[in-house]
């Protein structure tokens, strides 16, 4: 549905562009996951699909369509859930949607209808009459998310939307965005917790410096790098576990990057064999944390 095609920005006087030769695409029915660290370029990116910033080189197409063409005649057709709280914090749940309803240009039986769809989907039922500013900070969250859905948007942008919400509302709002794009939209999830992207994203983008690093699926992606097995055991040390690979010791485990020619099952045996305790063995491929630390050499959540 979207595509970005050479897309750069450079704020007035910064010193390097906030995106540099960005190219990506967001499909109908998928989550599309942008993952960087604060100042990657996240934000920005958002801001020019939402058309809050004027594309200075590259292009934005909607269905093959310039954005500017496409939210001209529709403008609905995509909506936002921002960082920060996109409401009126003395007005109810049920009168800022409302509020909201009519800036979509929603009347009659179809402006109530989608009232109530929206507070149903955001189950906010018992907080209907609740002034905003009252609400706690997962409330808010998701009467951000009920605002953004009054219009039945088709490409769904989310900028950082589960910051400062307690794990419960984080779940929620993350299992409603697989609903969403279960259903059909288009989503694209902006954050620096690897862990949310991993939890509901089909593609991921990883931003550092304005510039894509990579683009590719999830599981693609997760199936890189080195096989590492992590072990937490008695009596063990780095000659026992030389011949199988790369041995690092940790303050009370042993990781091992595993030769091409060995297998988790031939270490674990050698230890059992040598009478080693093991008290607990993990194995598996990168995670999306190191995967970005090994693209970049540092963490997902530095500034």
């Amino acid at each position: 549905m979207l595509a970005l095609e050479h897309l750069s920005y450079r704020y007035s006087g910064a010193a390097q562009a906030a995106l540099d030769d960005v190219s990506l695409t967001a499909r109908r029915g998928s989550v599309l996951g942008l993952l960087g660290p604060n100042g990657a370029g996240k934000t920005t990116l958002i801001s020019h699909v939402s058309g809050a910033l004027a594309v200075q080189g590259g292009r934005v197409l909607v269905d093959g369509e310039p954005l500017q063409a496409v939210r001209a005649r529709t403008p609905t057709r995509m909506a936002v859930a921002p960082q920060d709280h996109a409401f009126y914090p003395m007005l109810t749940v049920t009168e800022n949607l409302a509020c909201f309803a009519g800036a979509a240009r929603l009347d009659g039986a179809r402006r109530k209808e989608r009232i109530a769809a929206c507070i149903h989907f955001a189950q906010l039922e018992s907080f209907a009459t609740v002034r905003a500013e009252r609400l706690s900070g997962g409330l808010k969250r998701r009467l951000n998310l009920a605002i953004a859905l009054l219009a039945e948007p088709e490409l769904l942008l989310f900028d950082e939307p589960t910051v400062g919400v307690d794990p419960q509302s984080r779940a929620f709002v993350l299992d409603a965005i697989k609903t969403l794009a279960a259903n059909g939209a288009a989503v694209i999830y902006a954050t620096h917790y690897m862990e949310e992207v991993e939890a509901i994203a089909d593609r991921v983008a990883i931003l550092d410096n304005g510039r894509v690093l990579r683009d590719d699926t999830l599981e693609a992606l997760l199936s890189e790098g080195e096989r590492v097995l992590t072990v937490r055991a008695e009596g063990v040390d780095a000659a026992m576990l030389a011949r199988f690979g790369e041995v690092e010791q940790g303050p009370d485990h042993w990781r091992v990057r595993l030769a091409a020619d060995a297998s988790p099952a031939q270490v674990l045996a050698a230890l059992d064999a040598s009478g080693v305790i093991v008290r607990q063995a993990e194995f598996g491929r990168y995670n999306l944390e190191q995967l970005f630390m090994a693209l970049t050499h540092r963490s997902l959540r530095d500034a």
